[in-house]
């Protein structure tokens, strides 16, 4: 409900840092299916080509990490940290991601089409292809990231923020979006021009996407 005055109640940001507790080692070589860890550290681990479907990851951090081809469909990540972290490909496909830190990282592809995340926070590093396509998601924020391709298709995206964001390509075909600042966002290609309904622009982006705004709209422009 919107407090008098018509303004409504946004929620605080996704958190900068993560509050962890005391951490235990993690004591293997390979995550596994539908195990649930809590409160576990995995530093420096090589988890390349491993699957682990279902697996729950709460209170955990999770730094350095290699994860060439690591699937993780229908993972579970709830309180976590995740730092400089590289791998080619990624698969959290299906996820469900709450109050989670994603920093430094350095990742190809990181597919993660019709997973619910809330209150997550990417900072810093860069992801060639973020696949969030189908996704219920909430109270993202996005910082110094260089994102190559930001795929939101068929999604529906409500209170964002993205602060010093570089992206290649935007897409939002099919998609919604709600409470989306963009205003400090630097973006080249806007697919799905006609989905930025619900987001915030700056005067200058607005600008910049008159072309493909104008080709959406089918207007064509001639000098005056």
């Amino acid at each position: 409900m919107a407090p008098s005055g018509g303004r409504t109640t946004r929620r605080p940001p996704p958190a900068v840092s993560i509050e962890l507790p005391e951490l235990t080692p993690f004591a293997g070589t390979a995550l596994a299916a539908y195990a649930d860890y809590e409160a576990v550290d995995l530093a420096g681990l090589d988890l390349a080509g491993q699957r682990a479907d279902n697996v729950g990851l709460l209170r955990c951090r999770m730094t350095r990490c290699g994860l060439d081809e690591l699937a993780m469909p229908r993972a579970r990540l709830s309180e976590c940290l995740l730092t400089e972290c590289h791998g080619s490909a990624v698969d959290l496909t299906a996820s469900i991601v709450r109050d989670t830190l994603l920093a430094d990282g350095r990742i190809g592809v990181l597919s993660a089409a019709q997973s619910t995340w809330s209150s997550v926070r990417l900072r810093g590093g860069k992801v060639d292809l973020l696949d969030l396509s189908l996704g219920r998601l909430s109270d993202l924020a996005f910082e110094g990231c260089s994102i190559g391709v930001l795929d939101l298709t068929g999604a529906r995206l409500r209170t964002a923020t993205f602060e010093h964001c570089e992206m290649g390509e935007l897409v939002l075909d099919d998609a919604r979006l709600s409470d989306v600042d963009l205003t400090r966002a630097e973006l080249r290609i806007v697919r799905g021009i006609g989905q930025l309904r619900g987001a915030t622009l700056a005067r200058s982006q607005l600008l910049d996407l008159a072309p493909q705004l104008a080709a959406h709209l089918g207007l064509t422009i001639q000098d005056g």
